[in-house]
């Protein structure tokens, strides 16, 4: 197979071009040079917000094309509109954020989705941009030869969102840690890997349309993923369990200020945890342990030096050490 990834470098798109290679595949980059390239692929550099950003790939055919943008649709759509004709099938990594706000627990791809997206529009905001892209891609390629990959929480080695590491330092640096609970919450999330893994096998079976792409509901737990941190760090952390009620009246915020984590029984719970991935699975998505996405992402940040390299257009991750204090100090379960 021969495959073109916009971008390539980070996060989503390395891991993309690591399993083509590792699949034997040609793999094909096109990014701004600012990162490492992945060891074997072929490099094209340019930048696709600027004026002559896509004459690199003026020339050349490929099986397929990846494509991780998430800001405006109009260059996706500029993309797809060169490549159409010369590549066989467009993947975009969407996000379940496409869909109306809240989606319901239990929502799969027909749910109902976000208003005013155009696939040639402006920067706007996270969720009309995603879907603008989506029919960006659709508008070159056609609803048969496009793959509309609708991502949910990534975790996973080379995490520029900050969600993972934070948890990851923090139980390294040891004491008593604002663990929010319930203990037995259940998390729905993919690894970057298995991410890509899927999407290649997509590829290969001439998959189309969109997909729900995060484990299956309750592949982990809170409990599951903090302790694991725990573990791997071997640093002297002590769990805290504490009640959801308590981390709100605290004015906490759930998914930033203590990543991954959002209160049980609520709309944000039900869109980030709850999707109907069985579409997804039916197509050969596979989902390793949490343990080993803990471990090899704590791995990867001690060879970079434990400090994880973040995007700039995402917002800050964790919690004030203080605010840990005064919450802990008022007392836990």
């Amino acid at each position: 197979m021969r495959l073109l990834v916009l971008g390539g470098t980070e996060f989503a798109g390395r891991a993309v071009a690591e399993a083509a290679l590792g699949r034997g595949w040609e793999v094909t980059v096109l990014n701004r040079g600012r990162h490492a390239p992945v060891p074997g692929a072929r490099t094209l550099v340019g930048d696709r917000t600027a004026p002559g950003g896509l004459d690199a790939l003026k020339d050349g055919e490929w099986d397929a094309v990846v494509d991780t943008w998430s800001a405006a649709p109009r260059a996706v759509h500029e993309a797809a509109r060169l490549l159409r004709g010369r590549a066989r099938r467009y993947v975009y990594v969407s996000s379940c954020s496409v869909y109306t706000w809240a989606p319901p627990a239990g929502y799969a791809e027909d749910a109902p989705l976000v208003e005013g997206a155009e696939p040639d529009a402006e920067q706007t905001d996270y969720a009309r941009d995603k879907r603008g892209g989506e029919l960006a891609a659709v508008d070159a390629f056609g609803e048969a030869d496009s793959v509309l990959v609708r991502a949910g929480l990534i975790l996973g080695p080379y995490e520029n969102v900050g969600r993972l590491p934070w948890w990851l330092t923090r139980t390294a640096r040891g004491g008593p840690v604002l663990a929010p609970g319930p203990r037995e919450l259940p998390l729905q999330y993919v690894d970057v890997r298995d991410l890509a893994e899927w999407i290649l096998g997509a590829v290969e079976q001439g998959l189309s349309g969109p997909f729900n792409l995060i484990s299956p509901q309750g592949h982990a737990t809170m409990g599951e993923l903090l302790e694991a941190c725990v573990r791997v760090t071997g640093g002297p952390a002590e769990l805290r369990w504490t009640a959801p009620e308590t981390v709100l009246d605290a004015g906490i915020e759930p998914w930033t200020q203590l990543p991954v984590w959002v209160p049980p029984g609520s709309d944000l719970h039900d869109a980030l945890h709850s999707a109907d991935v069985s579409r997804a699975v039916a197509t050969g998505l596979t989902c390793r342990p949490v343990a080993e996405t803990v471990a090899d992402t704590w791995r990867w940040l001690q060879e970079i030096g434990g400090e994880a390299p973040l995007r700039p257009d995402r917002t800050q991750k964790g919690l004030d050490p203080e605010v840990e204090a005064k919450v802990l100090a008022a007392g836990t379960e």
